[in-house]
């Protein structure tokens, strides 16, 4: 089998901004109408937000001054009344917001799973399997505040700061000017710390997708045990310790990028106050029109209230530039190419009888790489068996694995009853072809359930016979759970022998006409094998097999033998044909005969 150790890259990032913006406002649109509502609820939250500097005015110039008690009340209560008003009409549009965003990132998660469930297995024998994990996990977690409430919070401050402004205009235009002299100085600080933290959030990401990866390989079972038994346990630490060090450099760049900047904003946020009082008192001074206590008490009011949702808005803004770097590594996800898909039109065989042809078939794992199949011409007869044998890289595994087109042919074609594998629609070729590996792999979940997986609908019947057939049903009855028992992690409370039987039961669930079995019982003792390979047996009956083996005991009986060597067919005829011929079969039957001699 192929193993490519250089790490997956992804495709460089887009540098079209405006399309990427645009690209995620698309991810909203299923959602317009909620949005819309929101939209209303933000708009008339910040008129009545705005109405309560214009009450308070008329009860500083009015109402106080010329006792009147009645307007006084009116008024108060009319500030209550728009108090309440926003801050409902402010829970129901975080509710639905909130709900929206929930939803774009189940979108976002979905999309992303289902595009590596179609990925080819070159891409997960070059990914570290980490990796993955964090893009699923870390950067759409990453992203919730952004799509949850950023939106809500951005067209809500723009409404706010819009309306805010109306309202300071009709107060009084000259010390509005006053007040808005300083907010381009606010946009361009605010535009270098967003920068600044994209760059941070990059690689900040990165380096949790790094600690993710870490964390997956050792911390799993087969990483426990290969630390251990190397005694690699501390330096293991030590390398973990080193990658942390690292995140919390990122993480305090990140929460101080710009901090001092913003410090400066607050700073004269504050001192604005103080500078409108004492421009109404120049303008007073010089001979300019009264300002009144209402006007410049209800004007710093809207003033302060301009602020706030301006700083808002530029921290929203820090946060989109922060998000968008999230949104670019999930995008590059969703940009992968998927090599092997379905065609417009599939054949859907409804019954397949079972024969497979391969025809001048070429593979190889890289544009430009020495091909790891070339000129395969083999036909299998319907309930016919084919055994590969050959040496460790000759490519058995791979010629198996083009057959359920876990890899696509770079040459030539693989036939399924006369129709390439590659015109077939997935649901027929997944009914089609049955592969049992020697890499058995087993959820974590129940026994009755990992069966399941073959065939959803089975019932309690089916897979006891399912079990029976591979032999395995006696040993899963003896257990005190007997099929509710719990898998652990990838099996490991089973023996090798019983999780490849497990693996053959499930495989007789799903009732493949074409089977293929990769190496099954090679990393098995005698005697284990001997009862897996009755249940192979049991499975093969009746149905096209090919079979890839090291051990040459196991393949004896097959209609054809083929040896490969370095991507070509060597020999090809039965058992007998290539013992007679005396070439490179005879001479691996020799070797396993001398290797098995000592145990006689």
């Amino acid at each position: 089998m192929h193993h490519d150790t250089s790490p997956w890259t992804p495709p460089a990032a887009d540098p079209d901004q405006p399309a990427q913006l645009r690209r995620i406002l698309g991810l909203f649109s299923p959602y317009r109408g909620r949005l819309a509502l929101v939209g209303l609820l933000v708009a008339a939250s910040a008129l009545v937000s705005v109405a309560s500097p214009f009450l308070l005015r008329e009860i500083l110039d009015t109402a106080i001054p010329d006792r009147r008690t009645g307007l006084l009340t009116l008024l108060a209560l009319g500030m209550i009344a728009a108090a309440v008003v926003t801050s409902v009409f402010g829970v129901l549009q975080t509710l639905i917001s909130t709900t929206v965003g929930q939803r774009v990132m189940h979108d976002l998660r979905t999309a992303v799973y289902d595009r590596l469930q179609r990925m080819p297995l070159a891409f997960f024998t070059r990914t570290r399997t980490g990796e993955v994990q964090s893009r699923i996990a870390n950067d759409i977690g990453g992203m919730q505040a952004t799509v949850t409430s950023t939106a809500t919070s951005l067209v809500s401050n723009l409404t706010s700061v819009v309306a805010t402004v109306v309202a300071m205009l009709a107060l009084d235009w000259r010390l509005t000017v006053v007040s808005l002299l300083l907010l381009p100085v606010f946009v361009l600080i605010s535009r270098r710390v967003g920068r600044e933290r994209k760059r941070i959030t990059s690689q900040r990401q990165k380096q949790m997708a790094a600690m993710s990866a870490m964390v997956t390989e050792s911390l799993s079972v087969s990483g426990i045990l290969l630390g251990r038994t190397m005694g690699r346990s501390e330096s293991l630490t030590r390398e973990f310790a080193g990658e942390s060090e690292r995140l919390v450099g990122l993480e305090v760049r990140s929460s101080m990028a710009g901090r001092w900047r913003m410090s400066t904003i607050g700073i004269v946020m504050a001192a604005m106050p103080a500078i409108i009082y004492w421009a109404a008192g120049m303008v007073l001074d010089s001979g300019g029109p009264t300002v009144s206590i209402g006007t410049l008490v209800a004007f710093v009011s809207l003033q302060q209230g301009l602020f706030r949702p301006t700083v808002s808005l530029l921290s929203t803004g820090v946060d989109i530039q922060t998000s968008l770097a999230l949104f670019q590594r999930i995008f590059e996800y969703l940009d992968l190419p998927i090599d092997i898909t379905e065609p417009a039109e599939p054949v859907r065989l409804e019954k397949v009888r079972g024969e497979v042809r391969f025809d001048h078939v070429d593979f190889s794992y890289e544009q430009g790489e020495k091909g790891a199949l070339s000129s395969i011409d083999l036909t299998v007869p319907a309930g016919g068996s084919l055994a590969v044998v050959g040496p460790t890289g000759s490519g058995k595994t791979t010629l198996s694995y083009l057959v359920p087109r876990l890899y696509d042919v770079t040459g030539g074609r693989v036939l399924i009853d006369g129709v390439d594998v590659r015109d077939l629609d997935f649901d027929t070729l997944s009914r089609a072809v049955g592969v049992v590996s020697q890499e058995t792999y087993l959820f974590h979940a129940s026994v009755a359930d990992n069966l399941r997986f073959a065939k959803p609908d089975a019932t309690d019947e089916e897979i006891v016979a399912a079990a029976r057939a591979a032999q395995i049903h006696d040993h899963i009855a003896s257990l005190p759970e007997g099929y509710d028992t719990l898998v652990g992690e990838r099996g490991y409370r089973f023996s090798g022998g019983e999780k490849q039987r497990l693996a053959i039961a499930r495989t007789v669930l799903r009732d493949p006409p074409v089977l293929i079995l990769d190496e099954a019982t090679s990393a098995l003792d005698t005697r284990t094998e001997h009862a897996v390979q009755e249940a192979i047996d049991t499975l093969s009956a009746g149905r096209t097999t090919i079979t890839i083996a090291h051990r040459l005991s196991t393949v004896r009986d097959a209609d054809q033998i083929v040896v490969l060597d370095g991507g070509r067919i060597a020999e090809r005829g039965s058992h007998d044909e290539l013992l007679a011929m005396g070439g490179r079969y005879a001479a691996l039957v020799r070797r396993d005969e001398s290797l098995a001699a000592p145990a006689r």
